[in-house]
């Protein structure tokens, strides 16, 4: 099937936008069958990245080492999020960075309507300001208890900590998150509380000086224990949860040790910030679910990937990396 006079000259924009600034990759969502061979002799040496969902029965492309494939999710999803998602995989399985520029082809006017391509619009993002669009989605799919708006604030905060570290020095820290009463019969204080007496709004992750305070606490040994409504109750404990049922990656300290441990057997999430590499990695029911790396700046959420279970590690209240 040839291509429609409009898809031709959105590829040819597409090639040229490409060249010229230069980006990383063209991203062509698919809306039906496409004449690949047609399409790639437009774009020339261009990446080409082609997003099919998982239940879309088209001819996929072979044999072309410019044109990667991408699956993601089928059911009626709206442009944006299928962009979204087929970015997320593209980062995920490292045929982009988390800073690339890509010039994205999608059906983004004539919705529903197929055939020879069905291309219609053009965008150019830049996915270190895309990425941090998909903070919400990411973390909903966790399925946990934790409300949205704690979680994010945590994490965002823990990415901070990580990407700036505290007085020059980098730091690692670990925030537990929810299921407050049962986290804290599996801990013990390793120094005084400094949220003792304080009212839940002077607490709150949410609150902006309550996360410089939290900032500066990240520095003293043990967790930081925060409630599913977003406050704070706790700082400098000492997690004792069993040293059982739970897996951890080769290299990874104790402090991630004690992650892994509370979150397998607690319904909370552990949130750890590597103070050797600032990145940081989201832990539910004993495993690493979520992982950011302080690539780009302003930080940005990518290159988020499950860690390969390796070996059993300890669960103890420090960390060595």
């Amino acid at each position: 099937m040839a291509l429609a006079p409009q898809t031709i000259a959105l590829l040819k924009t597409a090639r040229s936008l490409a060249t010229s600034l230069p980006a990383d990759g063209i991203l062509l969502l698919a809306e039906g069958d496409v004449a690949f061979d047609e399409a790639r002799k437009l774009l020339g040496s261009c990446k080409l990245m082609v997003a099919f969902t998982t239940d879309a029965p088209h001819e996929r492309p072979e044999g072309d080492s410019n044109l990667i494939v991408l699956d993601i999710e089928g059911g009626p999803t709206p442009i944006q999020e299928r962009m979204s998602l087929a970015l997320l995989e593209a980062v995920r399985l490292e045929h982009l960075h988390p800073g690339a520029d890509v010039v994205v082809l999608y059906n983004g006017i004539q919705v529903g309507v197929e055939g020879q391509g069905g291309i219609d619009s053009l965008s150019l993002i830049h996915l270190g300001e895309h990425l941090e669009r998909l903070t919400a989605k990411e973390l909903r799919h966790l399925g946990t208890k934790v409300p949205l708006a704690t979680l994010r604030a945590v994490v965002d905060l823990a990415m901070q900590i990580g990407r700036e570290g505290r007085e020059g020095q980098p730091v690692g820290t670990l925030l537990v998150v929810g299921d407050t009463r049962k986290v804290l019969s599996h801990c013990r204080p390793m120094n005084f509380n400094p949220f003792r007496g304080y009212p839940a709004e002077e607490r709150d992750v949410r609150n902006p000086v309550v996360r410089e305070q939290i900032k500066d606490l990240s520095k003293l040994e043990g967790a930081i224990i925060i409630q599913s409504d977003g406050s704070a109750v706790a700082a400098c404990m000492h997690i004792e949860a069993p040293e059982r049922g739970y897996t951890l990656s080769m290299g990874l300290g104790t402090r991630h040790a004690a992650a892994a441990a509370i979150s397998k057997c607690t319904q909370a999430i552990a949130v750890v910030v590597s103070q050797s590499t600032g990145v940081v990695r989201l832990f539910q029911g004993g495993e690493v679910v979520l992982h950011i790396e302080p690539l780009v700046r302003p930080m940005a959420w990518g290159q988020f990937r499950l860690e390969t279970q390796e070996s059993v590690g300890r669960a103890t209240g420090g960390e060595t990396g």
